[in-house]
């Protein structure tokens, strides 16, 4: 795992097996067994932001749009990719209820004005106490297909006035802002798409539920609705000249260009976990001596070692500045599948001792699951990648 790594980020990942073991996955584990998110006020997410944790990617700076990038910040989202497989190793909803912007900092950072990333980024450069943003597109009726949006945002004066149903957001309950998507007509689909930053407290924001789910139980999978959210103008992600060029999906499909790397190789993190898990009872339970229990555990090494390239490689590309629509698409497709099949293997060679719900493995192979649907299901990214084998044009 250390290939082409650097010291500084080998140092960090040494601190974050520290905290896995101390931290991370004890908190992941007490969530699991309580069935609830880890609550904001915990003492966990004070350590987290006193240790430098909870900041946003931004610099602070705003550099010409044609000033190439400063070599610092080349390699960052990869290095971004180490630390995150590190964290979901120990456990990945702990990882994802961390205190940050989330998934609202990609679309604030490529989309926002100078003056939006000051106010919603600002205060995650050095935060005060455990901060959160969210991200919200997914709605009861539109989950892979985001095109289908029907959040309606309709102008009013100095105001946008925002009706809808989101689902499924990540810590929007304790969020400073959520990053709303919305259409202003449906029939214009893709091209309709507005982001909006709505702020806690705003006017209509409200009806939060947290989800119960079947893993990943340490953060908050959100409900909420909008009715007749009155949102500022200045709240208009990227303003209304950065929708005049059809840009509000391009957006969207940028963070997630963005971020789907990042949860293949959360799922690469899951993967190993499963993996160690198993080989330690194969090893405790004189499993090893069989050489197909040897190979099925080799089998999925060597798959997860090339997943996870897949993962540095969609990265490479965006730490350039270069299109990674596909590989990030790959990277998405191919590393949950292939946790999974290590979660699998892990409960086969637990036998019944998996069905007693007490073994790491079995949290592990429930956590998993949810790794194939966040951020695009795989059904639908291997659609986009056989689109473009094909050559068909992009809808």
């Amino acid at each position: 795992m250390r290939l082409g790594i650097d010291a500084a980020t080998l140092e960090r990942l040494e601190g974050v097996r520290a905290l896995g073991e101390t931290w991370i996955r004890p908190v992941g584990l007490e969530a699991d067994r309580l069935g609830r998110p880890t609550p904001p006020e915990h003492a966990f997410f004070e350590q987290l932001v006193k240790s430098g944790q909870g900041r946003t990617r931004w610099s602070g700076e705003e550099g010409a749009p044609d000033k190439p990038r400063p070599a610092s910040r080349v390699g960052a989202t990869r290095r971004l990719l180490v630390i995150s497989e590190e964290m979901s190793y120990w456990d990945r909803g702990v990882t994802v209820s961390f205190p940050g912007p989330g998934l609202g900092d990609p679309p604030v950072t490529s989309m926002g004005t100078p003056e939006q990333k000051r106010r919603f980024l600002g205060p995650f450069l050095e935060p005060d106490r455990p901060r959160w943003g969210s991200f919200a597109m997914t709605e009861p009726g539109a989950g892979s297909d985001v095109a289908a949006i029907k959040t309606l945002a309709r102008r009013d004066g100095d105001h946008w006035i925002l009706n809808g149903a989101k689902s499924f957001a990540a810590n929007a309950s304790r969020a400073d802002w959520i990053v709303v998507w919305a259409t202003v007509d449906p029939s214009l689909g893709r091209g309709g798409h507005r982001a909006f930053v709505v702020e806690r407290g705003t006017p209509g924001l409200g009806d939060f539920v947290v989800e119960r789910k079947m893993g990943l139980k340490a953060y908050e999978s959100t409900s909420f609705s909008l009715r007749d959210c009155r949102v500022p103008a200045e709240n208009l992600l990227g303003g209304e000249e950065h929708y005049a060029r059809r840009a509000g999906f391009k957006g969207a499909m940028k963070a997630f260009n963005a971020t789907r790397p990042l949860v293949g190789v959360m799922a690469v993190g899951i993967g190993r976990a499963a993996l160690d898990e198993a080989l330690g009872f194969a090893r405790e339970q004189d499993l090893l001596g069989d050489p197909r229990v040897r190979d099925r555990l080799e089998r999925v090494r060597r798959r997860l070692r090339g997943a996870r390239l897949l993962c540095w490689r969609a990265a490479w590309l965006a730490d350039h500045g270069r299109p990674n629509m596909v590989e990030a698409s790959m990277a998405k497709a191919v590393a949950p599948a292939v946790a999974l099949e290590a979660a699998s293997l892990g409960m086969e060679l637990l036998g019944e001792v998996g069905g007693r719900g007490d073994h790491l493995i079995e949290k592990l192979f429930r956590d998993v699951k949810a790794m194939d649907i966040v951020e695009g299901t795989g059904q639908i990214l291997r659609i986009v990648m056989a689109r473009h084998l094909v050559q068909l044009p992009r809808e």
